[in-house]
């Protein structure tokens, strides 16, 4: 394979993108799912004879060769980062690019290039045929690709690459995910509370300022909302009772802008944008008091995960790095876009979804005498198509990548 990397771009995001660009109307029809039930009359006096099927020949295809090219040197990447961003944006960049070639296999170059990114060429896999190979360990190698073409500074980590960017074949790999499970295991009775707490807050606080001002601010409230859970919940501290305060969220986003940058459209004026953060990076410098913020809050609240660290032969500041990073990065990152596009899909899902949500949530909620529990959750078949939905529709990783092993 030329392409020494693949690119994915989820399979449902593409083939919106295949439709005539539009507002989506609001439709509960999306998110209902009609039981599919069947009688007969009387039972069969005798069951039927199983059929033996023979299993049928694997069809077999030529082996085509990839379509698809990079240009020239710098132009070729140039070109494609322009489209990418800008001339076309990121759906119809690939819409172009599979009717063009008539495959949804072809090659690209894929941002940010130069002078970022050492190779951008990639091969791009928008079909669900192909998309499980990414997964795939024995066929793909994951080491430095978690943010595609390009690796961020690891100066913006303590120097460390953290677990997100280690293959699993690397022997740190087994070490820090084991510390990650130890946190789920040993916080897991936190997560509900510490949740119906933080959001609970959320909710008065918009709820507060839609009746003094006739309009809140989701995006902020949830953010703050989001910190605070996490930090409550994984490491038993209150932001808002330690020097780091209300300044969480700030602070990461800044940081994140700092790793993903070369990636991110901003709004700012093209050429301006592609120069300040998709041509060179951004200097880690300008980053690090902040981030030392952030390391001294999660090293002063992770005592004990800090010793199980250490019983498995990791550093703790490489594995506060690493607590830090899954938090803000992972966690924080994933909630930030996930709670705020899932409330912007119910919004234009319509009223009559929003009462049925109500009614299914506050009748299951009701019977277990007022509690939230997994068990609850599990019966309320409509909430999860909403989840699953949401994020089906847009899913907050759209991209992966995979470099090919020989």
């Amino acid at each position: 394979m030329a392409s020494s990397s693949l690119a994915l771009s989820s399979l449902q995001t593409q083939l919106q993108s295949l439709k005539k660009p539009s507002t989506p109307k609001p439709s509960t029809r999306r998110f209902s799912v009609r039981p599919i039930r069947s009688s007969i009359s009387k039972k069969p006096s005798a069951p039927a004879p199983p059929v033996d099927v023979s299993p049928s020949e694997p069809t077999k295809l030529p082996i085509l060769k990839i379509p698809g090219d990079y240009g020239l040197p710098l132009i070729g990447p140039f070109k494609d980062r322009m489209d990418y961003f800008y001339n076309q944006g990121r759906d119809e960049y690939f819409k172009s690019k599979i009717q063009k070639y008539r495959s949804t296999v072809f090659r690209a170059n894929m941002p940010p290039g130069p002078f970022i990114a050492p190779n951008p060429q990639v091969v791009v896999l928008l079909d669900g045929k192909s998309f499980p190979v990414l997964f795939d360990v024995t066929k793909v190698e994951k080491k430095d690709l978690f943010t595609g073409t390009f690796m961020p500074s690891t100066e913006l980590t303590g120097g460390y690459r953290v677990l997100s960017y280690l293959d699993p074949s690397e022997p740190k790999h087994a070490k820090l995910k084991q510390l990650m499970f130890y946190l789920l295991k040993t916080r897991r009775d936190h997560v509900i509370p510490e949740f119906n707490a933080s959001y609970t807050e959320l909710f008065t606080s918009l709820e507060k300022n839609l009746a003094l001002r006739g309009k809140a601010s989701f995006g902020e409230a949830n953010d703050q909302a989001a910190f605070n859970f996490l930090a409550r919940c994984w490491f038993g501290a209150d932001p808002a009772e330690t020097t780091l305060g209300l300044d969480g969220p700030g602070l990461v986003s800044k940081w994140v802008l700092f790793n993903l940058g070369p990636v991110l459209k901003l709004g700012l004026p093209k050429y301006l944008e592609d120069l300040t953060i998709h041509t060179f990076r951004l200097p880690p410098l300008l980053i690090k008091k902040s981030y030392q913020r952030l390391y001294d809050f999660f090293y002063a609240s992770s005592g004990l995960l800090l010793d199980e660290a250490e019983n498995l032969g990791i550093s703790r500041e490489e594995a506060c790095h690493n607590l830090l990073f899954t938090t803000c990065f992972n966690s924080f990152g994933g909630m930030k876009i996930v709670f705020t596009n899932m409330m912007k899909w119910l919004g234009r899902a319509g009223t009559k979804l929003h009462a049925r949500l109500a009614e299914e949530v506050r009748s299951e909620v009701r019977s277990n005498g007022g509690s939230i529990t997994m068990r609850g959750m599990e019966q309320m078949p409509l909430m999860k198509s909403v989840v699953y939905e949401a994020l089906r529709i847009e899913p907050p990783v759209s991209l992966q990548y995979g470099k090919a092993k020989a």
